[in-house]
């Protein structure tokens, strides 16, 4: 990968709604060329989309959000990635990973209620054949979310006295 395919990727890695002429003035690299970057990177797959993030807390939807870590017992001709498949393409499934340690996978899924992501566990996710096992941890609250600090810190309007 070339050095400004890299520098592109970090700067909009961070900030996804830069455009091309930001970037070209924070790299000193061609608009077109920029252009032309992103499209290639579009294209090979590198990047696969854009994201928004979003605090849920300070809006009136609401969003129960978990971690499912996974057990699973693989079976002939039929590995982790055909698991993985098979799991991420439930809708509810926000992301999954092939961990190493205790469990496979972890799965972030988001429901509307507890009762939605519990369901999505008991009649979708542990009814397929190759699950031996499930843990579910709700999420209670964010605080940083893919990099950005969810709740900035609140200034104390308190006078600070010193000894």
């Amino acid at each position: 990968m070339k050095k400004s395919e890299k520098e592109v990727l970090d700067l909009i890695s961070h900030n996804a709604s830069l455009s091309p002429a930001k970037i070209s003035q924070r790299l000193n690299i061609n608009e077109k060329e920029i252009v032309n970057i992103i499209t290639r990177l579009q294209k090979t797959g590198v990047i696969v989309g854009y994201e928004t993030i979003i605090n849920w807390g300070k809006t009136d939807r609401d969003i129960v959000s978990a971690f499912i870590e996974v057990k699973v017992i693989p079976q002939q001709s039929y590995g982790f990635d055909a698991i993985a498949k098979q799991i991420y393409l439930y809708p509810e499934v926000d992301s999954i990973y092939l961990m190493s340690g205790g469990f496979d996978f972890a799965i972030l899924i988001e429901g509307k209620s507890l009762k939605d992501v519990s369901s999505f566990i008991s009649e979708k996710l542990s009814t397929l054949p190759y699950i031996q096992s499930t843990s579910t941890h709700f999420v209670l609250k964010k605080y940083k979310d893919h990099g950005a600090i969810l709740e900035k810190e609140k200034k104390d309007p308190r006078l600070l006295v010193k000894a």
